[in-house]
Order: structure tokens, then C-alpha cells, then sequence
């Protein structure tokens, strides 16, 4: 095995001290050119690479931000993930990303994982509805900013999206086009987006002056393509099959359209689609999906803003104050949803 190369190693290569080496590292200004172009030397022929972990122990501060979303087999939270890459990079700062799966247990496990490594702060997707992992998080004074989630009842910052408008955005465009009989692929009851989206659907029919049971909700366990065509299977075997359908992430919609398309019926014709997010794939569907935008890359930007914020606070560099930040949904529309009724 192959001896790692320390400090000392530089120092005696370079011919100097080991608080020379450690000064051209951190602070190469207070060196002269010579004895700095002598060190670089010796750092850069040995392959010498500075211990993180042990510089993180001797400042007890951390270049890490954790960022732990609920599924990154989504591409919403990849624009998510990118976004606060592109924050925390500028700051010069590293993102580990973790994925709770939706799992709350799983969830738990990263969060401590966050402690264990002394990370800056957390950017947080819950998954546990209870909210007992954030408690138990909060414990450990380590920052955290919860993304597309509203910070019901706590002091924290949030970014988060208004998810009820959204839904009001996707049913009042259902109803528009003439559809009275709508479904709701909800997704995990356990979510707040799920719920709030849902209250959307339901304010917007009743605009319309149609009674919530003009929606058929079809709950799934997880807001993934093979949900959404399960959900297309059990809307296929409705007795009374809705014309329209709006979906709470475009995972599912693209699963029901899936559905749809391998039972023959026609989308928008027989069945109208709506989705949310707007990810990439959405525009690029065998039928181009209707879908609620939600500004993923602005909402990950934003809340890493805003934990970089309250951590230079802790250093007298700025005054932080809370706060939640709720942006607006958009309505994209495309082939799924134009049909006539």
C-alpha cells in the first residue's frame, strides 16, 4: 500500500517549514514568489492533496452543503440539485447530494449522515410527514432550508412553490376546454405538494360552479412513470371513465399516457392529460404533455442562497433574518390537453 503524503513530506522536499507549506496552501499572498513557486513545486511532484477533513476539525466548519430531496430519478429535483450546485460552487463550496427515496426512514438516515460530517447546512425535501426527523435534526444547530416545501409551523427558510394555484392552474384549463368528469393521479397522500395540489383541482371546479365529486381522485404510493401506469390501469377499468386527467408530477402523467397509448386510447381525443413540473422529457413526449412549470433551477439557487446567508451570519458577515419564499407556477400548454368537449 502506497504511503499518503503528508505536510511534513512537502516541507522537507521544498526545504522549508512545515508553517511555510501550510501558509503557500491557505494563504499564498504572505509568501515570497520564490519560496512559494518552491513549494508548489514539491506539492506538485509528490501529488501532496490537503487532509479536508482535517482542516474541517481545526476551523469546525464544513465546504460541504447537504442537499436531500425526495427522488432523483425525477428530473425536476436534478434542476433542483442544479441550481444549488450552481450557489454553492460560486461560494466555493461542495453539494452532497442524497436521495430519501420518499422514505422517511431513509430520510433519517442521511439526516444523521449531514451531523456526522459537520456539512454547512441542509437544503430538505421532507419525506416524513410527521416532521420527527427535522426535529431531531434541529438538535444538531446545523442550518437548513427547506425546498418546495412551505415552513408550516417552524422558524426556518423555505422555497417552495404555490402548489395550490398550480393545481387551480391545471383543473381551470380542464374546465375550460369543456371537461366535467376529471381525474386526480394524487400520489402519496403523506406529501404536502400532493394535498396542496389537490386543493387547487378542487378550488377551481368550484369556480366553476361544479361539486368536488366532478374529481375522481387515484392516490399511488410513489410519484414515479410505473405509478402513473398503474393509475392509467385502474382509470382504464373505471365504469365511468373521466374525460380528463390531472396528474400530481409529470412522472405519472407520462405513466398514464404509457398506459393510454399501449390500450389504444387516444390522447387528447379520448383522454386529456395534464402534468406538473414541466421537466424536459415533458415537451419531448410521444404526445407533448400539458404541465404546471414549477421554476426548479431558481427555487435550488435560491434556497442555497439563503443557507449561505444564515452560515456567514455565523461569522459576523451578515444579519440573516428567516423567511419563506413562495414563487408562482406557470401553465404550459401543449397537444395533451387540446381537445374539444
Amino acid at each position: 500500500m502506497t504511503q499518503s503524503v503528508g505536510i511534513k513530506d512537502v516541507a522537507r522536499a521544498a526545504g522549508v517549514s512545515v508553517g511555510t507549506v501550510s501558509n503557500v496552501i491557505n494563504r499564498p499572498d504572505t509568501v515570497a514568489t520564490e519560496t512559494r513557486a518552491r513549494v508548489q513545486s514539491a506539492i506538485d511532484r509528490l501529488g501532496y492533496v490537503r487532509s479536508e477533513s482535517a482542516r474541517q476539525l481545526r476551523a469546525g466548519r464544513s465546504r460541504i452543503m447537504g442537499l436531500l430531496v425526495l427522488d432523483m430519478g425525477n428530473p425536476f429535483f436534478v434542476d433542483v440539485a442544479r441550481g444549488a450546485e450552481r450557489a454553492a460552487r460560486e461560494a466555493g463550496l461542495g453539494v452532497m447530494v442524497c436521495n430519501s427515496a420518499q422514505s422517511a426512514s431513509e430520510e433519517a438516515d442521511y439526516l444523521s449522515l449531514f451531523a456526522e460530517q459537520r456539512v454547512r447546512g441542509v437544503l430538505l425535501t421532507p419525506a416524513d410527514a410527521t416532521g420527527r426527523n427535522i426535529e431531531t435534526f434541529r438538535r444538531h444547530n446545523i442550518p437548513f432550508v427547506l425546498v418546495d416545501r412551505v415552513a408550516e409551523g417552524t422558524t426556518e427558510c423555505s422555497v417552495s412553490v404555490d402548489d395550490v394555484a398550480g393545481g387551480a392552474l391545471a383543473v381551470r384549463h380542464l374546465v375550460d376546454a369543456g371537461h366535467r368528469s376529471i381525474a386526480y393521479v394524487s400520489g402519496p397522500p403523506g406529501l404536502n405538494q400532493v394535498r396542496d395540489r389537490r386543493t387547487g383541482a378542487l378550488k377551481a371546479l368550484e369556480e366553476a360552479g361544479l361539486g368536488p365529486e366532478r374529481l375522481r381522485e387515484l392516490p399511488t404510493e410513489r410519484l414515479d412513470v410505473a405509478a402513473g401506469r398503474d393509475a392509467g390501469a385502474r382509470l382504464l377499468g373505471l365504469a365511468e371513465r373521466p374525460t380528463a386527467v390531472f396528474c400530481a408530477n409529470d412522472l405519472l402523467a407520462l405513466g398514464v399516457l404509457q398506459a393510454m397509448y399501449a390500450a389504444g386510447v387516444g390522447v387528447p381525443d379520448d383522454l386529456a392529460i395534464v402534468g406538473y413540473d414541466d421537466i424536459e422529457f415533458a415537451a419531448a413526449a410521444a404526445v407533448p404533455l400539458t404541465s404546471v412549470r414549477q421554476p426548479a433551477v431558481t427555487m435550488g439557487t435560491l434556497a442555497a442562497e439563503m443557507l449561505l446567508e444564515e452560515t456567514e451570519e455565523e461569522t459576523g458577515a451578515k444579519q440573516h433574518e428567516h423567511r419563506r419564499v413562495v414563487l408562482q407556477p406557470e401553465l404550459v400548454v401543449r397537444r395533451s390537453s387540446l381537445s374539444a368537449r
